[in-house]
C-alpha cells in the first residue's frame, strides 16, 4: 500500500502537463489506486504479504466468530459409541473396525446424506499394528461409503481423533474437497498397553539415549505425571479432588441423559469366563463409578513411582470406543438440506518438553486463542482430556480457566480414554453441551505423548 501510494505521488510531482486530459488521467489512475488500497484494507487474503502488521487472528483461515460465510466448516453430525472399559467391558470381544463401522453408519443414517458425496475420510488411530489404514477402508466399504471415497489414518498419539477432524476441515477449506469425515477409533483391549516396549518400531536406542530430549520422548506416561506433579507442585488430594468431580459430573449427565443424542448404541457379541456366547446391546459409557470418594481415593497406591502420587483412581481410564464427525462446506449443508450443530474456527498443536508432556493444553490453548483474537474467559466451555489429574489440573491453574467451565460432564478420568478415539468423541461432547446449554464457544485440547498439547476451536450454529 506504501509502495503503490508513493509511486502515485511521484508521477504527481513530476507531471508538467496541466491540460484537461492529463488530469482526467491523474483521477483516473488516483481512483483506481484508492480502489486497490481499499481492497488491500479490507482484509482480503491477496493483502498478507503487502500488510505484515496485520495479524493471523485478521486473516482466520477459518472465518470470524459471529459471522457467517458460504465456505465456513461446518459440522452437521458428531456421533460416539459408549466408552468400554478396556479387557473387562462390553467391547472385549469386539473388534476396532466394528466400532468404526457404527459410528459411520451412525453420522449416515442421521444425516441422511448420499455416502457417494463424501470426498474423504481420515480416521485417528494409536496402538493398532500397521497404521490403521487397511482396517479404516474395510470399515468405510461395511458402512456403505463406496470406492470413490478415499481414506487415511492419522496418529497423533493422544490427539488424533481431533487430528483427524481438523485435516477434514483444513482440506475442505483449501477447496480440496467439500464433504468429509473426521473419526478416531481404539480398542486397547486388542492394542496392548501404551508404551508397551514390545509393540515399539525399530529404533537405533544408542544415538536416542544421547541426546536428552530424544530420551524424554520415551518416559512413560505415568512418570510424566509424576514429573508435572512433583515439579509444579500438584498435591495428591488436588489430583484425587478432580477425580472425584470427574466421576460426579458424568454420573450425573448419565442420569440426566445428557450423553443420549451422541451415543449411538451398539449390538455385540461378549463371550463369558466358559466361552459361552451371549449377544448384548452396549448403550452406556461403563467408566462412571457410584461411590467414588475422597476417602477412596486416597487408599489407592501409586502406580508408577514409589512414593508417587499418581494412582489408578486418578488417571485415565484404559477403553474401547469410536467417534465420527461429519464436516462440509457451509454453502454443501445449505444446498443439501442439513442443519448445523457447529463451526470449525481453528486448531493449534505446539510442542513441550517430552519430561513434562501433560502441560501441552497449557500451551496450545494460548496459541490458538491468539490466533482467533480470543481470551480465555470468551471461551464457555473447555473440553480438556484428564489423562492425568496432575496435568489436568495444572493446565486448568495455569490457563486460570474457571472449573464451571472445564469438563461440564466429567472427562476421561471418568469416562475413559481410548485414545484414538478421544479427540473426536469430545468434539461430539462439546457441541452438545454448547447446543444444549444455549453457549456459544468451546475449546476441545488434550496433551500428546513424546511432548506437545493440540487444542481445536468450535462455535455452536446460533
Amino acid at each position: 500500500e506504501v509502495l503503490v501510494q508513493t509511486q502515485v505521488a511521484k508521477r504527481a510531482s513530476t507531471s508538467t502537463s496541466t491540460s484537461t486530459s492529463t488530469k482526467q488521467q491523474e483521477r483516473m489512475e488516483n481512483t483506481r489506486v484508492n480502489k486497490l488500497v481499499s481492497h488491500l484494507r479490507s482484509g482480503a487474503p491477496e493483502a498478507a504479504g503487502l500488510q505484515a502488521q496485520e495479524t493471523a487472528a485478521q486473516f482466520a483461515s477459518f472465518g470470524k466468530v459471529g459471522t457467517k460465510s458460504d465456505n465456513d466448516v461446518v459440522i452437521v453430525s458428531a456421533l460416539r459409541t459408549p466408552i468400554a472399559r478396556a479387557r473387562k467391558g462390553g467391547f472385549k470381544d469386539t473388534k476396532p473396525d466394528d466400532l468404526l463401522v457404527a459410528v459411520f453408519e451412525g453420522v449416515l443414517k442421521q444425516t441422511g446424506i448420499d455416502p457417494k458425496l463424501i470426498d474423504d475420510v481420515v480416521v485417528g488411530n494409536v496402538q493398532t499394528v500397521g497404521a490403521y489404514s487397511m482396517p479404516a477402508r474395510t470399515a468405510m466399504f461395511r458402512a456403505g461409503i463406496p470406492e470413490t471415497t478415499s481414506v487415511r489414518a492419522v496418529n497423533r498419539q493422544c490427539s488424533s481423533g481431533l487430528q483427524a477432524v481438523a485435516s477434514i476441515a483444513s482440506e475442505i477449506q483449501s477447496g480440496f474437497i467439500d464433504i468429509g469425515i473426521g473419526a478416531g477409533v481404539e480398542s486397547m483391549t486388542n492394542g496392548g498397553n501404551p508404551g508397551d516396549p514390545s509393540s515399539l518400531p525399530p529404533m537405533n536406542l544408542n544415538e536416542i539415549f544421547s541426546n536428552p530430549m530424544a530420551a524424554a520422548s520415551l518416559t512413560p506416561m505415568g512418570m510424566t505425571s509424576e514429573n508435572v506433579a512433583e515439579k509444579f507442585g500438584i498435591s495428591r488430594e488436588e489430583q484425587d479432588k478432580l477425580a472425584v468431580a470427574s466421576h460426579a459430573k458424568a454420573l450425573a449427565a448419565q442420569k440426566a441423559g445428557k450423553f443420549d443424542a451422541e451415543i449411538v448404541p451398539v449390538k455385540t457379541i461378549v463371550e463369558d469366563k466358559d466361552g459361552n456366547e451371549k449377544e448384548i446391546v452396549v448403550s452406556k459409557d461403563e467408566g462412571p463409578r457410584e461411590g467414588t470418594t475422597l476417602e477412596g481415593l486416597s487408599k489407592l497406591k501409586p502406580a508408577f513411582k514409589k512414593g508417587g502420587s499418581t494412582t489408578a483412581g486418578n488417571a485415565s481410564q484404559v477403553s474401547d470406543g469410536a467417534a465420527a464427525v461429519l464436516l462440509m462446506r457451509r454453502s454443501k449443508a445449505k444446498e443439501l438440506g442439513l442443519k448445523v450443530i457447529g463451526v470449525f474456527r481453528g486448531f493449534k498443536v505446539a510442542g513441550c518438553d517430552p519430561n513434562i508432556m501433560g502441560i501441552g493444553p497449557a500451551v496450545a490453548i494460548p496459541s490458538l486463542l491468539k490466533d482467533t483474537a480470543l481470551n480465555v474467559n470468551d471461551v464457555d466451555v473447555y473440553e480438556i482430556n484428564e489423562a492425568f489429574a496432575s496435568q489436568a489440573t495444572y493446565c486448568i491453574n495455569d490457563l486460570k480457566i474457571p472449573m464451571d467451565k472445564v469438563n461440564p460432564n466429567g472427562g476421561a478420568i471418568s469416562l475413559g480414554h481410548p485414545l484414538g478415539c478421544t479427540g473426536a468423541r469430545m468434539v461430539g461432547t462439546l457441541l452438545s453441551e454448547l447446543n444444549r446449554s444455549k453457549k456459544r464457544l468451546g475449546v476441545v485440547s488434550m496433551c500428546i505423548g513424546t511432548g506437545m498439547g493440540a487444542a481445536g476451536l468450535f462455535e455452536a450454529e446460533a
